[in-house]
């Protein structure tokens, strides 16, 4: 008997669509017992059992007893949770039990809306499993402040198991991993499972620094390379404290993968010793110095999460805020805020029909040779040439219709 084994572990939660699994070594000889306690017994009894049975066969473990107490998990779920518990417990677990990765959804993409990014815990499959269907541009799958520390490891993977899946629960949302801080215990052991499942971006919280992008992204370089990942994986610095709003540009500048600059208002009006309140106006010169520092390092800005769920007028008037603020997109805490955080960043009729007209004096001077551009008694400069094309561009990766109308 391996000397080096524990003799108790568990891993998981005996909450819905997920399992618990408690393991405990046996002594020499006695073999390997599974007992399975589910909700979904009569169906899925015997299908859970046989999975388990295989992979503990797989990994020729002797002399250990099983217990599985299901919710109706998944298989990714409990293959997930069963990795987590023998690789605490001390045995060598040298690959996914989930077995060879799919890597088919993974597509990282600079120029792809952003208008809305979804928070889901990690930690919480029942969600996970739906976070597909919600319709929000980006998905976060959160490995940091919404996975209690005792949770952390096992969380990895679950997340890592949901990104390699051959089942599409994220649907074609962009799938973000929210990492733990690379200058924490947990950062570095995040990147090590998550980086190989080929998320298509890294959120980087408490970023302070360039350094804390840099730090990041020379982990990344040496894991891509390791595991032959042609694409880079995109970055996202969280800026969440005076001091990173003060070194707003440099983060922004610290690495070519970064597609935003992102916003967090409850650690910054923490570590700036003030309350938080509904109308933001303790966040506003934030807002503001990280919206200038990520255009002028020529990438977006997208706003912090409006925190009451039950607040839609609140919601409404934070998001249009954010969006004459010069921000493309917010942080999300639930789905049903999707919906008006979409509505409020899609361009309008009359700013389409505008752009439209923009776009036509543009090639009515040029036919004629002109060297000005007028529209109406109005001249028509640089600036006004390129929210128009934004406004087009944006448009029509919404699936909004662009066709020239006759405005009046």
């Amino acid at each position: 008997m391996n000397s080096n084994i524990l003799d108790h572990v568990t891993a998981g939660k005996a909450d819905k669509s997920d399992v618990l699994i408690n393991c405990r070594k046996k002594e020499a000889g006695q073999g390997v017992t599974i007992a399975i306690k589910s909700s979904v017994k009569a169906f899925f009894a015997k299908h859970i059992e046989s999975l388990v049975s295989s992979k503990i066969k797989e990994l020729s473990i002797n002399d250990i007893q099983i217990e599985v107490e299901d919710n109706g998990a998944l298989d990714f779920v409990i293959l997930a949770r069963l990795e987590a518990a023998l690789v605490k417990m001390g045995y060598p677990v040298h690959k996914s039990l989930q077995g060879e990765p799919c890597h088919d959804y993974f597509n990282p993409d600079f120029s792809r809306l952003r208008r809305s990014r979804l928070y889901i815990p990690g930690n919480n499959p029942d969600l996970i499993i739906n976070a597909g269907l919600f319709g929000s541009d980006s998905l976060i799958l959160d490995l940091e402040d919404s996975v209690a520390p005792e949770q952390k490891f096992d969380t990895r993977f679950v997340v890592r198991n949901i990104l390699t899946c051959k089942n599409n629960f994220l649907g074609s949302s962009e799938r973000i991993v929210r990492i733990n801080p690379p200058g924490c215990e947990y950062g570095p052991a995040d990147l090590e499972m998550i980086v190989p499942a080929r998320p298509d971006t890294l959120l980087i919280p408490k970023c302070e620094t360039a350094e804390d992008v840099v730090k990041v992204e020379k982990i990344v370089e040496e894991l891509e390379r390791r595991h032959q990942i042609t694409k880079p994986i995109l970055f996202m610095p969280l800026i969440e404290t005076a001091k990173g709003v003060i070194n707003a540009y440099s983060i922004a500048c610290a690495s070519k993968r970064s597609v935003a600059l992102c916003f967090g208002a409850e650690d910054f009006t923490r570590d700036i010793g003030c309350e938080r309140t509904r109308d933001g106006k303790e966040t506003l010169s934030a807002r503001c110095s990280i919206v200038y520092a990520a255009k002028a390092a020529g990438i977006e800005a997208i706003d912090t999460v409006f925190s009451d769920i039950e607040d839609s007028e609140g919601l409404k008037k934070s998001t249009l805020e954010a969006q004459s603020l010069g921000f493309c997109g917010k942080g999300l805490i639930h789905p049903g805020q999707i919906k008006i955080v979409h509505e409020v960043f899609a361009p309008t009729n009359e700013q389409i029909q505008y752009a439209n007209k923009v776009m036509q004096a543009i090639e009515d001077a040029k036919a004629r040779g002109l060297g000005v551009i007028a529209l109406g008694s109005k001249m028509i400069d640089a600036p006004v040439v390129e929210r128009a094309k934004k406004t087009l561009e944006l448009a029509k990766k919404m699936g909004i219709e662009t066709a020239k109308k006759e405005v009046k």
